[in-house]
């Protein structure tokens, strides 16, 4: 009997060993219906934080893993990360990662046995999802016939309407001429919602609020339609004034079984992306939280889905609920739902594809605590959040435990590219409920030091800091009367660094000042000095008096005068705008960072320090500030000139259409060239009346930010008319 006890352990521990270790299924090109085939070698089609949180999960499973890349990616990050990668073409996704022949050509060399697609590229494209079933190659995602169901929106609506999934009714149809869609939205009532019906994150969708804008709009969705998802059909349905966006983890598999993960909120958005999100929804209640869930598993199981997917609904003040849509894919913000159910997705998804059943059934599935992502983007908040694309120069994060992630797919010194989406890290956090899991997400982002897209994490500070957002999220408080999220934010761009005058960002102004005066100013580059040299002290000390000297720095465009005094004892005293600092302090080195050990008026802070070139950049709980030295005047023409009396490019991006040419006349607001910048469309209109006078960009080129765009001129039979 101990034997038999004996050889049954072994079996259970061997067994074990096999399930983590390998993954098992049919493949009806490799083996017969009754084989098994075993799965070594997984294909990531994807690229940045995906890839590199799908190989994460492999590599614990004891999968390899394969990458692919493009000209852009050649150093990145998900390439160092994967056992084998492999070159795909240019830095054009639509040359790379967005080529079925190119992936699956990659999966027959290296042998993988599967394809992941993360989300965004082919993830949610029927030609790949078949395209894999015929090389006989496991799809790690829903058959091809849910992806096509779902992905075209006007068939998905009348899906939902059978299967009792409640719908926003609007124009589906095939008829695509612009009268038909003009007059299906006259019929529906403005502000109407254009959309690309294999749209998904925003791509493709505009808001067209009068019949004299809907055409511009019409065109505008069709252009970022094609270019993101090769089609350009559109539906028209009602816009719902402020909504609220909650959306449901659904998980099927081949049994033909799914369950619910719980909601998530995602209301807080920009253009159609999403910028905060959290599970589960604040104020809804278990029975509203319920019929969400059972609604949404009656959604999956219409198509007969397997795998993840989300379903997303409208919701009103009064929870009422319309399907909106189903993304057929893992989410970008599927890591809320694992920090409160404790679950890998990314594993289930392997799992689930293998042919195995759901991990946990739905009375198995409990929610805990509270959870929260924001998402770090490559832009600049006080430009219209316009994307920035460039090298991370610096970047620090918090430290990541149980109860905090990092999903990121960069490093310190990479480039973040203007072919791809700005979204360059998401951070997530968890806690027992909302309040401190809020806490702790306010505290983790001023520990996220970036120093090209530190005025976009202010901006990410102080909305989730402030009341507004408190109150909007919070209980039953969407009502008439309470501000609506998406519309606060793009109301307000500049909601960061409104009060720049008040005695913390003065004393940042004098923190800088004072860094400065210790690293002997020039360059702002802490020079290795010859102690003994009398040359290298910057005390500013003198016998009998006390030497003041005067400093102009730069915070953005504005300059800030400073008068320093150099104290006997070693401190100094700074008149900023009339009101004087009395500080101290010293530079000290940590581990791999610098910092600031002072004190002003008193009061004693620790900011980081980092020196890029002629900046300095600072980073404390309180927020972030950047200083540095104008530019002498004898300095300032160097380096060529800028054509003023024009239209420049407000972002690095590549011109996807001019739309004037030399000799057309202009008025002011008239569009002159449209932009594609990390998948966002963006218009330069013309900033004066004139006359086109040079183009300097053809279609397909790349221009960098601040670039000369259209050169124009004064109209002379204007000039002259106005003579007469």
């Amino acid at each position: 009997m101990a034997t038999l006890l004996l050889r049954v352990q072994i079996y259970q521990g061997v067994r074990a060993v096999l399930q983590q270790k390998w993954i098992w299924t049919t493949s009806p090109r490799r083996c017969s219906s009754l084989g098994r085939v075993r799965v070594e070698k997984i294909l990531i089609a994807n690229r940045g934080e995906i890839a590199c949180r799908v190989m994460r999960t492999a590599k614990r499973m004891g999968l390899q893993s394969v990458a692919v890349y493009s000209d852009a990616d050649r150093h990145a990050m998900h390439v160092a990360m994967a056992d084998e990668a492999y070159h795909i073409g240019p830095a054009a996704s639509q040359q790379s990662y967005l080529s079925m022949e190119k992936v699956i050509d990659v999966a027959r060399k290296c042998g993988a046995q599967a394809i992941h697609p993360g989300y965004g590229f082919l993830s949610e494209n029927t030609e790949f999802a078949e395209l894999c079933k015929q090389e006989g190659i496991i799809f790690i995602g829903p058959p091809s016939s849910a992806i096509r169901d779902m992905g075209i929106k006007s068939t998905s609506k009348h899906i939902m309407s059978a299967a009792g999934v409640p719908i926003i009714e609007g124009y589906h149809g095939e008829d695509q001429s612009d009268e038909r869609l003009l007059s299906e939205a006259a019929r529906i009532g403005y502000p109407v919602m254009i959309k690309a019906v294999r749209g998904g994150g925003g791509k493709g969708m505009r808001i067209a609020r009068t019949e004299a804008d809907f055409r511009d709009q019409l065109e505008s969705a069709r252009r970022e339609a094609r270019k993101s998802f090769n089609d350009d059909v559109m539906l028209v349905e009602k816009f719902v004034e402020n909504p609220r966006h909650v959306e449901v983890q659904v998980f099927g598999d081949q049994q033909g079984d799914a369950v619910y993960l719980f909601e998530r909120d995602c209301s807080v958005q920009r253009r159609h992306q999403k910028i905060i999100e959290e599970a589960p929804g604040p104020g809804i209640s278990p029975e509203v939280r319920r019929k969400l869930g059972e609604a949404a598993v009656r959604a999956a199981k219409a198509v007969s889905y397997v795998g993840a997917g989300t379903v997303e609904f409208i919701m009103d003040s009064q929870h009422n609920f319309y399907f909106m849509e189903m993304n057929t894919r893992l989410q970008v913000e599927h890591p809320v739902t694992e920090m409160i159910t404790g679950t890998d997705l990314v594993e289930w998804q392997l799992r689930v594809a293998a042919g195995e059943a759901l991990p946990l059934k739905q009375e198995e599935i409990a929610l805990r605590g509270h959870s929260f992502e924001a998402r770090i983007y490559a832009e600049d908040p006080d430009n219209d959040f316009l994307p920035g694309a460039g090298p991370l120069l610096h970047l620090s994060t918090p430290r990541a435990d149980a109860l905090t992630r990092i999903e990121t797919g960069v490093r310190q010194g990479d480039e973040v590219s203007v072919h791809y989406d700005p979204m360059i890290a998401k951070l997530v956090v968890w806690g027992e409920d909302r309040s401190a899991a809020l806490k702790k997400l306010r505290y983790c982002l001023r520990q996220y030091n970036v120093s090209s897209v530190d005025r976009a994490l202010e901006h990410t500070c102080t909305l989730v800091g402030s009341q507004v957002f408190h109150v909007c999220k919070c209980g039953n408080a969407f009502t008439d009367s309470t501000p609506e999220v998406t519309g606060w934010i793009d109301g307000k761009p500049k909601i960061c660094g409104e009060s720049s005058q008040d005695t913390a960002c003065c004393s940042c102004f004098a923190l800088s000042t004072l860094i400065i005066q210790k690293c002997l100013i020039p360059g702002f580059v802490i020079p290795v000095a010859d102690p003994h040299s009398p040359f290298a002290s910057s005390s500013g000390n003198r016998v009998n008096i006390l030497h003041t000297r005067n400093l102009t720095l730069l915070q953005g465009e504005s300059k800030v005068e400073i008068a320093v005094t150099y104290n006997p004892d070693r401190t100094y005293s700074m008149e900023i705008g009339g009101q004087v600092f009395q500080v101290s302090g010293d530079v000290i080195r940590e581990e791999d960072a610098s910092y600031l050990r002072c004190s002003v008026n008193g009061v004693v802070s620790r900011p980081k320090l980092v020196f890029l070139g002629d900046t300095v950049h600072l980073f404390s709980m309180e927020g972030s500030a950047q200083v540095s030295a104008p530019v002498a005047k004898f300095l300032a023409g160097v380096g060529g000139s800028v054509v003023q009396a024009g239209a420049v490019a407000p972002m690095t991006g590549t011109i996807e259409k001019v739309l004037v040419k030399v000799g057309d006349r202009v008025r002011v607001g008239d569009p002159l060239v449209v932009m594609l910048a990390m998948k966002m469309e963006h218009t330069i209109r013309a900033p004066k009346e004139g006359v086109i006078k040079r183009v300097f960009f053809k279609e397909g080129a790349t221009a960098n930010r601040q670039a000369a765009l259209v050169e124009l001129e004064e109209d002379k039979e204007q000039e002259a008319g106005s003579e007469e």
